[in-house]
Formats: structure tokens, sequence, C-alpha cells
């Protein structure tokens, strides 16, 4: 199913299909996500590889948000990534670039969303800055991401007194099965 998705082509075709296909994963009773992907880590939101398609190089990264964690503002290294929500809640903003001076970059929220069990939605440079969190105070999340390539860094916007962001190189850790 992610296979044909991806053999499609086009990068809106594609992350439609995608979209379509995680949906119907989600949602099917008889598609479960291994134990361990259910059980968050201490300190930060687990990044845990399903899958890498050695025809078509794409990545499926189950992600465990415990109460509470979630992300900087950040990029995906200019590459697609479709991602949907298996369990719990997560709040999600998107950002748009509106200036950049140097180093400094300049966003303003585009919109947002919380994301409940089943939702998926893409991501496509150069609309790609984000967050995601867990804003539930009691039980954790687990969402799906398929990324076009393995997703090893990104980069992280730090914010500054002024409203300006620095741009910081992240290299990203696939974390063991629990």
């Amino acid at each position: 199913m992610l296979d044909a998705a991806v053999a499609l082509g086009g990068v809106q075709a594609v992350t439609a299909a995608l979209r379509d296909a995680l949906t119907a994963l989600i949602v099917d009773p008889g598609v479960c996500l291994p134990d361990y992907v259910h059980a968050p880590m201490a300190g930060h939101y687990a990044r845990r590889e399903l899958y890498r398609s050695p025809e078509h190089g794409y990545s499926v990264v189950a992600m465990t948000w415990a109460p509470g964690q979630g992300t900087p503002l950040h990029d995906h290294d200019g590459r697609w990534c479709v991602e949907g929500v298996w369990q719990g809640q997560l709040d999600i903003v998107q950002y748009e670039l509106v200036e950049k001076a140097g180093e400094r970059l300049r966003f303003r929220v585009a919109g947002r969303s919380s994301a409940g069990p089943g939702s998926a939605g893409s991501l496509i440079p150069p609309h790609e800055y984000h967050t995601i969190h867990n804003a539930d105070p009691d039980h954790i999340a687990v969402s799906v991401h398929v990324y076009q390539a393995p997703l090893e860094s990104c980069a992280s916007f730090c914010p500054q007194e002024d409203g300006w962001f620095v741009r910081e190189s992240t290299r990203l850790a696939i974390d063991e099965a629990a």
C-alpha cells in the first residue's frame, strides 16, 4: 500500500495517496503497532523506525509522546512527510517563513490543528515549518510518520527575545525498542 503510493512519482500525488493509506492503516482493527511503540521515553519524545523501503527509500517512524512532550519549531530538511495520529491527541502548529536576515528568520503562525486518531496530514517543502505537542496531561500519544527518506537531521529554530529565530542543525536519533 505504501510502496504503491510512493511509486506514483509526483509529490502531490504521493502525499495524497500516503495520507489515504495511512488513515486506512490507522483505522484498520487488524493492523497493530508493536507493543514497544506505546512506551514513552523520559526526557524526549521517542522516535522508532518501523520500516525503511529498500526500493523507494522512504522511512516509516513511530513517535511516542508522553504528556507534555513536543518539538521545537523545525523543518524536515527539504523532505516531504506524511504524519498520522495513531493514538491520543496532538496539537500541530504550522508556520510560514516571512523574513530572513542573514542567519535570523522570522515566522508567522499559518495554521493550528488538534489531531486525533485516524487523522493524517502532509508537509511539503517549502511549507514544512511546524511544531507538534502532546498537550494531554494524562495520556501518551503515538503518531506514525512516512518520510521521503530517512530523517537523520533537520533544522530547529531557536526563538530570540526580539521575535526572531536562529537556525540550529539538529541530529535526530532513532530510539531502541523499549
